[in-house]
């Protein structure tokens, strides 16, 4: 083994999802080194380099300067949208073995990723549609996903349509006199007044996941987005009673340098240290335990679960007086992107209450798609 030689390949791109295929690539083939990123000449607001690798135009020019050999394979690790663009623009340059990284290829290095990370840390990944519903016991279950839409969304290319036990609920209700056709389901309405659906532009799907805690009833409830679904079995309801699932969160996603540094990267580093310091008074017997989980290197993306009601109802309680009590600290912010923090954060903070809390709730695991 030690005498294998090193194998180079080249990324495309240089977002976050190149440095995600950087980490499973080379840990899923030891032998296997990144040694340049590639990216468009026409992009320039890319960085020089990442974690030490050099980003590199795809020109003539810049990939003799930088010894670059056609011959290596090159990821590309973009938004399937501009994959086709990039690909051409590297066989027209004389590369031979272009990759792109497509949702199987994808989920296949994901899942292989964190089968074999779960695994050296003896947590178990068990992916739903891997189980069986031989056990289920109660045909009456009800299971329903709430799928959070706003009038802001851009217009899918992709077709879609909401599958059995999917339902549309249009999120920042309170922000808009404009109705989404066909949606009943608001975030402004139910129960009195239990709702924080003005906070959308700040609390992003959370406004729905808000509403779905203190206005829904059914036995498992679940959040998802018009652009992001789980891929469920149809038989996903009666699998979680056979096997006293307690929630399903995404497939978790790999990010570097680690998930805090992740988020002090592309976010606001300071909200970061409110966060923490949040724990470390409120909350100090979970410090250490948060502090351990945020410089690992994963978690479960984009505020989606789907759990059983008394879960949804812990963790709810949990998390909204964590992001409220940071939220009145923080308060607003002019950037339209980083005032959307409270949803960032709530990322990773699912993410660590399961993890944290694993003796307690069987947690079990399902890819989702992302429609473009």
């Amino acid at each position: 083994m030690g005498n294998e030689r090193e194998q180079v390949v080249y990324i495309a791109g240089a977002s976050s999802r190149a440095k995600t295929a950087k980490g499973y690539i080379e840990y899923l083939s030891p032998n296997t080194k990144v040694r340049a990123f590639l990216v468009s000449w026409e992009m320039d607001d890319n960085p020089t380099d990442i974690e030490g690798i050099p980003v590199v135009s795809i020109s003539k020019e810049e990939i003799e300067k930088n010894g670059i050999d056609q011959r290596n394979p090159v990821y590309i690790a973009t938004r399937g949208v501009n994959q086709a663009k990039l690909e051409a623009e590297l066989k027209e340059l004389g590369f031979i073995d272009v990759r792109p990284i497509d949702v199987h290829l994808d989920s296949y290095m994901r899942d292989e990723y964190v089968k074999r990370n779960f695994a050296a840390t003896g947590k178990p990944f068990i992916l739903l549609e891997n189980l069986s519903d031989g056990g289920a016991r109660n045909a009456s279950i009800m299971g329903k996903i709430y799928v959070a839409s706003s009038v802001h969304d851009s217009a899918l290319r992709d077709d879609y349509t909401l599958q059995i036990n999917e339902e549309a609920l249009q999120v920042g209700v309170s922000m808009t006199k404009e109705r989404l056709p066909g949606i009943e389901n608001l975030d402004n309405s139910g129960k009195g007044t239990e709702n924080i659906s003005s906070l959308n532009s700040q609390f992003c799907e959370l406004t729905g996941l808000y509403w779905i805690w203190k206005n829904t009833t059914e036995d498992y409830v679940g959040l998802a987005h018009y652009r992001r679904h789980f891929l469920l079995p149809d038989n996903w309801i009666r699998l979680c009673d056979a096997n006293n699932i307690d929630v399903i969160l995404p497939v978790p996603l790999f990010v570097s340098p680690s998930v805090e540094q992740d988020y002090r990267i592309r976010h606001v580093s300071e909200d970061w240290d409110i966060l923490m310091n949040y724990f470390r008074t409120s909350l100090p017997d979970e410090y250490d335990k948060a502090k351990d989980f945020f410089a690992g290197n994963l978690y479960s993306p984009c505020n989606m679960l789907i759990a059983r009601r008394d879960v949804l109802n812990e963790l709810c309680q949990w998390l909204f007086s964590i992001v409220f009590t940071v939220y009145r600290r923080v308060g607003d912010k002019p950037d339209r992107y980083q005032r959307r923090y409270p949803g960032f954060m709530s990322e990773r903070l699912i993410s660590y209450f399961f993890d944290s809390r694993r003796d307690r709730y069987k947690v079990v695991y399902a890819n989702k798609n992302f429609l473009n």
